[in-house]
């Protein structure tokens, strides 16, 4: 599916400014007044938002604090990461700026004085904080399922995980809590106003890093809506035909030697939906009791009888 999108760089880009769009909305509406900092150029930027008492806007000092890392994505990542790069961070500081009402001659939104902002403010603080996790990690896992980064950190995260393999998620979790740290002694110093105690505000941070990595990894790697099946069992030939019947999936055999006994069998492999796995266990069960089984989780598949996904 990756490859068929590639194919149409609108699409990407659309994608992109989604993206951009509702990280713009998680930080600029939710988390600047907040005072809960998400780590990272924006934690940066934030910081410097207070120390100035709002003088500098936080969408325009991400975009100047993200030239120089922009650079270096370059040399690393290559000229097509940089230009989404640069598209995705110049869009998501455009957007946050855009929707607190903070660029000259574009003053209309300024959506975090609304009723309903101000109620979750004051009332229920901790949801606030949960709904821009989920709007920060969507928009930038889409940003990054799109092949592109909002610069920052998520350079250096995309470096790592394109270089050693470590999970995006991670690698933002571990340079952010850093930045978070830092941020919190701004405030602690600046005695920015708040009704809430800085390191309260420092805790919030660190549970809005945890939940926006995790969502940024789903979104990457996928929802978990499949189920794949390891059956040893000495009725296979059984189990195979009720899958491809019954079920209407596909069966492999994988010839193996078991060691404990030194006995040589098929161990067959199949991958079905989570509403077929109830249907595919009891159907096992019914035709060999004792057949060990081992059920893992699949984020993707590809192929005839499961749907595609981006």
């Amino acid at each position: 599916m990756s490859k068929k999108l590639s194919k149409y760089p609108i699409v990407d880009y659309f994608f992109l400014t989604l993206g951009a769009a509702i990280m713009g909305i998680g930080i600029g509406v939710f988390l600047i007044d907040a005072k809960v900092v998400p780590g990272g150029v924006t934690g940066i930027s934030m910081a410097l938002h207070y120390l100035t008492n709002g003088e500098l806007p936080v969408g325009v000092t991400i975009w100047v604090l993200n030239i120089p890392i922009y650079i270096l994505g370059i040399k690393v990542l290559g000229k097509r990461f940089g230009v989404r790069t640069f598209y995705a961070f110049t869009l998501n500081s455009f957007f946050i700026d855009f929707f607190r009402g903070d660029i000259p001659g574009l003053r209309v939104f300024r959506l975090q004085d609304s009723a309903a902002v101000h109620e979750l403010l004051k009332h229920d603080f901790f949801f606030l904080i949960f709904v821009a996790a989920a709007l920060l990690g969507g928009g930038l896992g889409i940003i990054f399922k799109f092949k592109g980064t909002t610069g920052g950190t998520d350079v250096i995260a995309a470096i790592l995980n394109e270089k050693f393999g470590i999970k995006t998620g991670i690698a933002m979790l571990m340079t952010d809590l850093v930045i978070v740290s830092f941020a919190g002694l701004v405030l602690q110093f600046k005695h920015v106003a708040n009704d809430k105690p800085t390191l309260v505000l420092v805790f919030y941070a660190i549970f809005l890093i945890y939940i926006s990595a995790r969502i940024v990894d789903l979104i990457i790697d996928g929802f978990d809506y499949a189920r794949s099946a390891f059956i040893i069992s000495d009725k296979n030939e059984e189990i195979a035909k009720a899958i491809i019947n019954n079920l209407s999936r596909g069966a492999t055999a994988i010839r193996t030697r078991g060691l404990y006994k030194n006995v040589e069998r098929d161990v067959i492999y199949t991958v079905v939906t989570l509403k077929e796995l109830g249907r595919l266990t009891d159907m096992i069960r019914e035709i060999d009791p004792d057949a060990f089984v081992t059920i893992n989780n699949v984020h993707e598949v590809l192929g005839s009888g499961f749907r595609r996904r981006i």
